[in-house]
């Protein structure tokens, strides 16, 4: 996908924010922001996939990494990310919305509004203007420890469940199966349990203990 269609897909998804937006109550709105991260916002040209991240207004607990939370489903369908061009993620609106693997990400829609000068800012490569969220590492490792806790715990769920009738009939539709739920599950879990270990050192380069807790 070049460049600049890729920047169009995300003025299309902001808008297609926007008019949900105050879905399914004007009080307590399901899509809270959306996000873009990656490889569009250092200007690669083409991109594979515009890749970007949904805050929905869900508990940590029903929001584990990789998975799709109840009406994740539906929103995907409606805003179009589920047919292609984009790899898209999921965040409660009570944590960060970076992670690990979401870095330096930028918001193009919240109920404030579309994002006009962040989208204008991409459109014209102008990269430097982007308001970018930079954390703390510290506050990275904390949220990833965090995040493999809930992710643990639903991989637990899930495989306690697996062959329940009812949650096996509950966890199907809109093209999704409880095998959907089994590999995310797994998939989030491992994903997270690697990015909780530190990076081995190179077997010539001696240790560094300094920043040891």
């Amino acid at each position: 996908m070049r460049y600049k269609r890729a920047v169009e897909k995300l003025g299309l998804l902001a808008e297609g924010c926007a008019e949900i937006g105050s879905w399914p109550s004007s009080d307590e709105p399901y899509l809270v922001e959306m996000w873009a991260f990656g490889g569009i916002l250092e200007g690669i040209d083409p991109l594979e996939e515009v890749q970007v991240v949904g805050v929905i207004r869900l508990p940590p607990e029903e929001v584990a990494w990789g998975s799709s939370p109840h009406g994740t489903a539906w929103l995907a369908d409606r805003l179009r990310l589920s047919k292609g061009g984009f790899e898209y993620w999921w965040r409660s609106y009570l944590d960060p919305v970076q992670n690990h693997y979401i870095r330096s990400p930028v918001r193009i829609w919240s109920h404030d509004g579309v994002e006009e000068q962040t989208l204008a800012a991409l459109a014209e490569r102008r990269f430097g203007e982007l308001r970018r969220v930079v954390p703390d590492p510290v506050d990275v490792r904390l949220q990833v420890r965090d995040d493999l806790d809930t992710a643990l715990r639903r991989l637990r769920q899930v495989h306690g469940s697996y062959w329940e009738p009812d949650w096996r009939r509950e966890h199907r539709g809109m093209g999704r199966y409880p095998e959907h739920e089994l590999w995310e599950a797994v998939e989030g879990y491992l994903d997270l349990l690697s990015a909780s270990r530190p990076t081995l050192p190179n077997a010539d380069t001696p240790p560094d203990h300094a920043g040891e807790v």
